[in-house]
């Protein structure tokens, strides 16, 4: 069952900061049974003892010509200098990158995916400071048309264009286990002033999800998506022109039980930025007694071309555009006896319409 810690956050369990220790983050994570590093180091030095005595292992990483199996002891691939290669030569050996990845997954990797999250301002815009550490590792990809792939990891950047059509989203689960998937765009955050949009939406987020794939599905038996209830349908990102880069971030939540989300369901099509406000700070602490995060994945995109389509076809409105508007340039008072200053130094305090008859 998940742990309410979000609403005692809330109601002042926070120490503020003091003496320069940072203020400590609410945990709203899966539960997670803690590996002694006893075990750890035990299992990773008899990883190590096998390998010693592998003859066919030796060979490989002498002639360079095989593959090893991936060990705590070789985390990643790196450059080595040859004065290494001849003192050990195990390391002159290819390593399988996917068993890596796969073991990376399973030990550092969602404490990694935290601190880019972190990074990223991604608990600080959807929970208000509370972080979770996302334990299920969740796939999401971006199919196109000529058979190419565009996945999406943990800030990477993808276009409006590739993102136009619903992706592709994976992850293990247990049989009769149920789980809730949303993308979502806390734009609020990205962009401080949007103008018409923003007052559409109070300055919220939107919602992001599929007709085929919807990304905001809920009562999800295992990893079947397509058997969970649509909240809403696909919407292609639209980050308005001059707003810099937005973060478009997939939740996904597991459930301990069979939750009425009735009251949160949009019609279907749903073209309305009014009703595609959402808060996911406001979703979960609804619902936080029956619900837990446990993925994460999100990517970043900027305006391009397929935008005005978005606005102009989708939304039925005018697309926004934004400028820098720069301030003017600040120059210091004027002193009656400028000193070492240059010769057009009074031309900083001219009156713009006034001539300067030729002297300069």
């Amino acid at each position: 069952m998940a742990v309410p810690l979000l609403s005692a956050a809330l109601c002042g369990v926070r120490s503020g900061r003091a003496f320069g220790t940072a203020e400590p983050k609410t945990d709203i994570s899966l539960p997670r049974e803690k590996l002694l590093r006893a075990k750890e180091i035990k299992a990773r030095k008899k990883i190590l003892r096998e390998n010693r005595q592998n003859a066919e292992m030796e060979r490989a990483a002498r002639l360079r010509t095989g593959l090893c199996p991936a060990t705590p002891s070789l985390p990643r691939l790196c450059w080595v200098p040859q004065c290494h290669l001849q003192r050990f030569p195990l390391l002159a050996a290819l390593i399988p990158l996917d068993e890596v990845r796969a073991e990376w997954e399973k030990s550092s990797g969602p404490f990694h995916k935290q601190r880019v999250a972190e990074h990223c301002g991604v608990f600080r815009d959807l929970f208000r400071g509370a972080t979770f550490t996302p334990w299920v590792t969740l796939r999401v990809e971006y199919s196109q048309e000529d058979e190419h792939v565009v996945p999406v990891y943990y800030g990477n950047m993808v276009t409006p264009s590739e993102a136009s059509s619903p992706p592709a989203v994976s992850y293990e689960a247990d049989k009769g286990s149920l789980w809730t998937l949303l993308l979502t765009n806390p734009a609020q955050s990205d962009v401080q002033s949007w103008g018409n949009l923003l007052a559409l939406t109070g300055g919220n987020e939107w919602i992001y999800s599929e007709v085929n794939l919807c990304v905001f599905r809920t009562n999800i038996p295992g990893n079947d998506i397509q058997s969970g209830k649509e909240i809403c349908h696909y919407l292609p990102p639209f980050p308005a022109m001059g707003t810099g880069y937005h973060r478009f971030i997939f939740l996904l939540f597991k459930q301990d039980r069979r939750i009425d989300f009735s009251e949160d369901v949009r019609p279907t099509p749903c073209h309305s930025l009014k009703m595609r406000t959402f808060s996911t700070f406001d979703f979960y602490r609804k619902h936080e007694d029956a619900m837990t995060p446990a993925g994460l994945a999100f990517f970043q995109c900027q305006w391009d071309r397929s935008v005005s389509w978005v606005f102009h076809q989708l939304l039925n409105m005018r697309e926004p555009v934004f400028e820098f508007a720069r301030p003017p340039v600040y120059h210091p008072p004027q002193v009656k006896f400028p000193r070492h200053q240059p010769l057009r130094y009074l031309d900083r305090y001219r009156d713009s319409k006034e001539p300067t008859y030729g002297i300069y």
